[in-house]
């Protein structure tokens, strides 16, 4: 379909990100657009594809997050950005395995300007993933709604065909509950709640 085709300047992507428009469209210029160069990265430091498919969702997510928080100010290109992105998630998941492969790097591109601001991705990364947990303990129905809804921006329609709800009205009175029922669970934890506002706001 010509949907997949869409292409965006860097504006236009970091403004429908902001804005919350096109997202879905955006997202899939991204993939098309960078993920075989970011791919060559891992690949090329003791990962495989699923390696360097899993990372990429996470640069996604982290890359909308840093977004919507402001943190993208156009200083390098998008391209540039993702690539820090990647970098620094990919590091740190050779970090955690305790691989001596960090240290011999085939690609690497000299010392990143956006290093600071890439280590909030890495924050933002793991904080997404604690919300995804306290997420999932809401249960099946609640976990499906909030992440349709908040992390894949569908829309309430598209949420009703994805659930047995009789209408709309009912998705939206389920979202609600499900969505005071988080923030009680996660509310004693500030970064945590900082995080779904942001989510919630964005």
């Amino acid at each position: 379909m010509a949907v997949h085709s869409k292409l965006f300047t860097d504006g236009e992507l970091i403004r429908n990100l902001t804005e919350n428009v096109s997202v879905d469209d955006s997202i899939r210029f991204l993939y098309r657009q960078y993920f075989d160069f970011l791919k060559t990265f891992v690949i090329s430091n003791s990962g495989d594809i699923h390696d360097a498919e899993d990372i990429f969702q996470e640069v996604i997510i982290s890359f909308i997050s840093l977004v919507k928080a402001g943190k993208f100010r156009g200083e390098s290109t998008v391209k540039t950005f993702l690539y820090s992105i990647n970098r620094n998630l990919w590091l740190n998941e050779l970090k955690k395995r305790g691989s001596s492969q960090q240290r011999e790097l085939k690609y690497e591109h000299g010392k990143e300007e956006n290093d600071a601001t890439v280590g909030l991705a890495i924050e933002s990364r793991e904080t997404s993933q604690r919300l995804m947990a306290a997420i999932g303990e809401l249960g099946e129905t609640c976990k499906k709604i909030l992440v349709l809804f908040y992390f894949e921006s569908c829309s309430i329609k598209e949420i009703l065909g994805a659930v047995n709800y009789e209408n709309e009205q009912v998705v939206r009175n389920k979202k609600h509950k499900c969505l005071k029922k988080l923030e009680e669970t996660i509310r004693s934890d500030k970064v945590l709640y900082q995080q779904l506002k942001q989510y919630v706001n964005g």
